[in-house]
């Protein structure tokens, strides 16, 4: 039988067109890739750094969450936020040093405003807190922040509950705390703004790192906390609060009240009536929260684009609770009440505000008078203008006496409201009331 080959199976050949298509495309990929590795100016594998190479030292994330929060963190990732007022991209990262930094921010790329990056408290102060908290807890200096504060009976019976109770803020040194009622506590929970879902007195949502985040700036400082509580966008005279990344926290920035030392007498006086009538605000408002200060000076202050003027450090602001009252103040009758612990001296300073029932109503303005008010109209002007009243001199002195009476403190500073109000000019340099002023001499 003779033997026969199978036959071998014919290939299909693709047309001539789909082999051409083929070939262009190897070499267009080929010449694509060529051309990539003659203009990239860096050997493969290095990828061009952003001009801001965020460190977590600088930022304060490897403390957290012994920190104010992380909010802000994308926005300073890519490169939304810059420093020291500059929009080039090839910054570079400022000093850890400072305690706070100009900046711009923006949220489209194209227009940019200024803001404030700003640590809780100056970077060697931050270092002696950290240590006291290690030092507390009986471990080295380069302990775990975090671990150790969770470890408190403090902290303990915050992760317990699920409302902020007045026993859980006593011994804070906070002037926001001297006298906390439950519905300025509940107003902290409500507002805080570095957690997902805002809005509620409760703290369920919470968890124990939001819960340490809260505690730990009540207890270093209280100046985002109350920004968040008493915001601009509802009328209070603080900036806005756009957030915080670790132990940096960012606000809107404005010029410093004291660049307007050398203007016009018309402009200072503005800047005056406007410090007063602040002050008269925060003592009286619709939600019945007297906001007072415990300490004031000229770098408290500062100027927005409109003319307005902000409390800058809202650090030193104590607040009453005028419609619950003034709880028992126990721990100063009677000092074996106070409770103190670890992060009762976060701040720095272990000394307590003084009792809200110490307070005088004309505190504010009396540390205005004395303080921040004779920078803005020195005795020069008072003696020499033509445009000041004789009795202004003796208006600001009645204001800043402290042995007065609340009522003639009072009476004085509405004098020199009155006097200011006069003074001040109607022009769209002062956009915060232009151009209602042209048909109300009430603004």
């Amino acid at each position: 039988m003779a033997l026969t080959c199978p036959r071998a199976r014919a290939r299909k050949v693709p047309p001539p067109a789909v082999q051409l298509w083929a070939a262009s495309w190897v070499l267009a990929l080929v010449a694509s890739a060529v051309a990539a590795v003659a203009v990239t100016p860096y050997p493969p594998g290095m990828r061009k750094e952003k001009a801001y190479s965020f460190g977590r030292g600088f930022l304060g994330l490897d403390k957290c969450n012994a920190c104010v929060g992380t909010s802000i963190c994308k926005k300073l990732f890519k490169e939304d936020i810059r420093f020291d007022r500059w929009l080039s991209s090839d910054l570079i990262l400022p000093k850890a040093s400072r305690q706070s930094y100009q900046g711009n921010l923006t949220d489209d790329s194209e227009t940019w405003r200024p803001v404030v990056l700003s640590r809780l408290l100056p970077p060697l102060r931050h270092q002696l807190s950290d240590r006291s908290i290690c030092s507390s807890a009986g471990r080295p200096p380069t302990c775990s922040i975090e671990t150790a504060l969770r470890a408190t009976p403090r902290f303990q019976n915050w992760a317990r509950s699920h409302l902020l109770y007045p026993s859980m803020v006593q011994g804070l040194s906070a002037p926001l705390l001297r006298c906390p009622s439950q519905r300025l506590l509940d107003r902290v929970v409500r507002r805080y703004a570095e957690v997902l879902d805002v809005g509620s007195m409760q703290m369920k949502h919470f968890s124990d790192r939001d819960k340490l985040r809260l505690l730990y700036t009540l207890a270093v400082n209280q100046h985002p906390l109350m920004l968040q509580m008493f915001p601009g966008t509802e009328g209070w005279p603080f900036p806005r609060y756009h957030g915080s990344c670790g132990r940096l926290a960012v606000w809107a920035g404005t010029r410093p009240l004291s660049t307007i030392r050398s203007t016009s007498l018309q402009q200072r006086a503005d800047a005056a009536y406007q410090l007063l009538h602040i002050a008269q605000g925060l003592a009286t408002n619709s939600l019945r929260f007297r906001l007072y200060y415990t300490q004031a000076s000229e770098d408290m202050f500062g100027l927005a684009d409109d003319g307005r003027v902000l409390v800058m450090d809202a650090s030193g602001v104590g607040v009453i609770d005028l419609q619950e009252g003034l709880p028992p103040d126990d721990d100063h009758t009677n000092p074996a009440n106070q409770v103190t612990d670890v992060f009762s001296c976060l701040s720095g300073s272990c000394e307590r505000p003084r009792p809200c029932s110490a307070v005088r109503p004309s505190q504010s303005f009396a540390l205005l008078c004395r303080n921040v008010l004779p920078r803005l109209l020195p005795s020069r002007d008072l003696l020499q203008s033509l445009h000041l009243p004789s009795k202004t001199a003796q208006e600001l002195a009645r204001c800043a006496d402290g042995a007065r009476s609340d009522a003639e403190v009072t009476q004085a500073a509405h004098s020199l409201m009155d006097i200011l109000r006069t003074m001040r000019s109607c022009s769209p340099l002062y956009g915060y009331r232009y151009p209602e002023c042209i048909y109300n001499d009430r603004f």
